[in-house]
């Protein structure tokens, strides 16, 4: 059966990004984006950020923002002595959007970067296009161009950059979860997932986000409910092109959200 709901978000969320023009009143956008350029650490490795800072009332979105939020994508040509690049999201918030759920974060986040150049002790070009959701009464995509030197002599660390790599979710091992594992079963139209993550309270109600390793799997939000020391997952897996999939256990993602903390477990066993 073809889904819909799931096309038309897939639909919705793959739309190329294209700045707002100005028009005769004035477009004044509600995001603004900057290069905090970090310090490289006695490994070689050079931690930055971006610093995203909103306007009042405006929001924008987490790595998996939810069926009411647009996803982020970040691209990097252009730069210059990068190898490698990993961006690291901050534990989001949990907003409700008129009876939907989005992840994402108000006011302002600062997203860690953590870069390995090819060329050590030598000046990092970082030039990027961010293109974003934000949303206020209205959800609007932004496309920000961004640029900046990271000095390779650059050791003392940030407190803004340093404070942002400590609001990442806990990882399984730092979070005491002893497993995970995973029951993958046909469903009506694709794969209905339950999983059991052994693993003390996150805090209060959890939350759990589950993501894939295919940009054509569309995921329901999941529903969580602990019992003792486990908690347990459910949701479905739809292609968004109503085709046969297969299901790669260790491509699942886990983040549980609690009031205490949230937790990051990558893959699952079957069981």
């Amino acid at each position: 059966m073809f889904n819909f709901r799931a096309a038309t978000l897939f639909a919705l969320l793959t739309l190329p990004f294209t700045p707002l023009p100005v028009t005769a009143q004035g477009y004044e956008t509600p995001v603004t984006a900057e290069i905090l350029p970090g310090w490289r650490d006695e490994s070689g490795v050079h931690r930055a950020a971006i610093r995203f800072r909103l306007k009042d009332g405006w929001k924008t979105y987490w790595r998996s923002p939810g069926d009411a939020g647009i996803p982020p994508r970040f691209t990097w040509s252009g730069s210059r002595n990068l190898r490698s690049l990993e961006v690291v999201w901050p534990t989001p918030e949990i907003l409700d959007q008129g009876g939907m759920i989005s992840l994402g974060y108000a006011n302002e986040v600062v997203v860690p970067l953590v870069i390995d150049p090819k060329r050590a002790g030598k000046d990092i070009v970082l030039q990027g296009q961010l293109e974003i959701g934000v949303c206020k009464d209205i959800c609007i995509p932004e496309s920000i161009g961004i640029s900046a030197r990271l000095p390779g002599d650059a050791t003392s660390a940030e407190t803004t950059i340093s404070v942002a790599l400590n609001d990442r979710p806990y990882s399984a091992q730092e979070a005491e979860v002893s497993a995970a594992t995973c029951d993958v079963k046909p469903s009506d139209d694709g794969m209905k997932i339950t999983a059991r993550i052994h693993m003390p309270s996150a805090g209060g109600n959890e939350f759990t986000v589950v993501e894939t390793d295919n940009p054509m799997l569309w995921v329901a939000e999941a529903t969580s409910q602990r019992k003792g020391g486990t908690l347990h997952v459910s949701t479905e897996v739809i292609h968004v092109e109503d085709q046969a999939f297969l299901l790669n256990r260790s491509g699942l993602r886990f983040t549980v959200l609690g009031s205490d903390h949230a937790v990051d477990i990558q893959g699952c066993s079957a069981g």
